[in-house]
């Protein structure tokens, strides 16, 4: 049984990390964006 729960968290473990890893980068690169939206009124109204 030990065996099994092992080799399940080898195998999903790695891309679990990898999307957490992912989806922390692009949570960053999603506020720049949302900024950038929302200034867009404020130049525009120069």
């Amino acid at each position: 049984m030990m065996e099994h729960w092992v080799s399940f968290v080898t195998e999903v473990g790695f891309p679990i990390a990898v999307t957490f890893y992912l989806l922390h980068r692009i949570e960053g690169k999603l506020n720049i964006l949302i900024a950038s939206i929302h200034a867009i009124p404020d130049k525009l109204n120069r």
